[in-house]
């Protein structure tokens, strides 16, 4: 009988919990970007999605992202529903009979099993990604879209979009289906933690929301300032150090190719920000705090999908084109017209690419991937898999995500109302306020000029 090995059960109960970890880290991360009016409303859409994505994770989200491949689009729905068959009690071997220690013979106690670890496990790791999947995409969308309009959003999104993608991505032939997704297995796409179900998935399912939904009220005339940056830095930590759970702990095993993704996932970040900063400094004469933050997430971004296929030499390309690109990325909403909030497609969409693309070029065999790419003798054979499989979930996410967007549109309505929005999503959504300035008295300072705290709320 096969019994789950404990040292691999505990990396993985860790990483789950570290994956879990990123969605307050991501809304930490957005919530300071946001003006002081919306930062509730931002740290809600995250928490929001933990609720729902769990319970339709638990009904029927990880059939369809894992169950048997139907039609080369979705897992068996009903092969796990409700988690059916998925919690057990603890495993336990064969006893024998010994009358000279009065031992009673018992029966073997098995549970589910994937790989060296209990099912149920596995079943909880994947169900973080889902969570923070829906969570990246409301950064596109900050300051103006309704609460009510996000969770049904988040709801529908997830079922017709991340589940599906999730199948096609990570769900590999023999895990816990005979068939099971087409980019895995018939396509062949490297994609170690989700660089095409993650992050292309969110980055362009954030651009659709965003055109459909519309431009915040003065944008871009108006100036709209993070308003904490401490924030945005603790955000970027939290999610860095809850990124190892999510790379290293897609090993599913505390093996070497843990030990190998661990570090080129920090090669490939660290990398990334200084290749910001150093655009910063060069275009703009300031290396800022927030690019320090914006450039280690794009890191994080790009090597997801890479980390398991490269060597020291691909991370740092990957990391530092990532860096490079997505800096230069963020300023194509105001040349576009697009308002993407906080940029998502800038980092998410534009780094997904970049480390699912460059895989096909900087690859080496001598990895886990064992698959050498264009750099290293590889031919193009895995580039053009890159590629294609990187514009099947753009293009899929892209008209699920409008049709999505544009039924709640017209239904329930997407967008707040002029004066709700002007008045901030907190006070208009939740009837919360996070800074209380009126009961502060005197003054404030603010960027450099004493005003009163009136003013100082107002502008919030």
């Amino acid at each position: 009988m096969d019994l789950p090995d404990t040292g691999d059960t505990a990396w993985m109960l860790a990483s789950s919990a570290l994956v879990l970890l990123m969605t307050p880290g991501l809304a930490f991360f957005y919530g300071g970007m946001v003006r002081a009016k919306s930062v509730l409303n931002m740290l809600m859409m995250s928490v929001i999605s933990m609720g729902i994505v769990t319970v339709l994770w638990s009904l029927y989200g990880f059939s369809v992202a894992f169950g048997e491949d139907k039609g080369n689009f979705i897992g068996d729905p009903t092969q796990y529903f409700g988690l059916d068959g998925v919690i057990s009690g603890n495993a336990a071997p064969e006893v024998l009979a010994d009358p000279a220690t009065a031992t009673d013979a018992a029966d073997a106690v098995t549970i589910p099993m994937f790989g060296t670890i209990p099912l149920a496990l596995f079943v909880a790791f994947q169900l973080m990604f889902a969570i923070l999947t829906v969570a990246l995409v409301s950064g596109a969308v900050a300051d103006r879209m309704k609460f009510s309009a996000w969770a049904a959003f988040t709801a529908l999104w997830s079922t017709f979009v991340y589940f599906p993608v999730a199948h096609w991505v990570f769900a590999f032939d023999g895990y816990t289906g005979e068939t099971g997704g087409w980019i895995a297995n018939k396509l062949k796409v490297i994609d170690f933690a989700g660089g095409t179900a993650v992050h292309i998935n969110a980055g362009i399912a954030g651009l659709v929301l965003a055109v459909i939904l519309g431009r915040r009220q003065g944008w871009p005339g108006t100036p709209m300032r993070p308003h904490n940056l401490p924030f945005v830095m603790l955000g970027a930590g939290l999610l860095w150090f809850g990124w190892y759970g999510f790379n290293a702990g897609s090993a599913v095993s505390a093996n070497g190719t843990a030990a190998s993704t661990f570090l080129t996932t920090t090669i490939a970040t660290a990398a990334a920000m200084l290749c910001w900063l150093l655009v910063e400094r060069i275009r703009d004469g300031h290396a800022t705090t927030l690019g320090a933050a914006s450039g280690i997430v794009a890191g994080l971004v790009a090597i997801t999908p890479a980390c398991s296929a490269v060597n020291t030499w691909g991370a740092l390309i990957i990391g530092a084109v990532a860096g490079i690109l997505c800096a230069l990325a963020v300023g194509l909403k105001y040349k576009l017209g697009y308002d993407d909030s906080l940029d998502v497609v800038g980092v998410h969409l534009v780094g997904g690419l970049v480390g699912t693309i460059l895989i096909g070029f900087v690859a080496v065999a001598d990895t886990y991937s064992g698959v050498d790419g264009l750099f290293f003798g590889g031919g193009v054979d895995q580039l053009w898999r890159q590629v294609v499989g990187a514009f099947a979930v753009l293009a899929y996410s892209a008209v699920v995500t409008a049709i999505i967007a544009l039924i709640l549109k017209f239904t329930i309505g997407l967008k707040l109302d002029p004066e709700a929005e002007s008045e901030g999503a907190d006070e208009s959504e939740h009837a919360e306020s996070a800074y209380d300035f009126a009961s502060l008295g005197g003054s404030s300072t603010q960027f450099g000029h004493s005003v009163p705290v009136a003013a100082t709320a107002k502008e919030g």
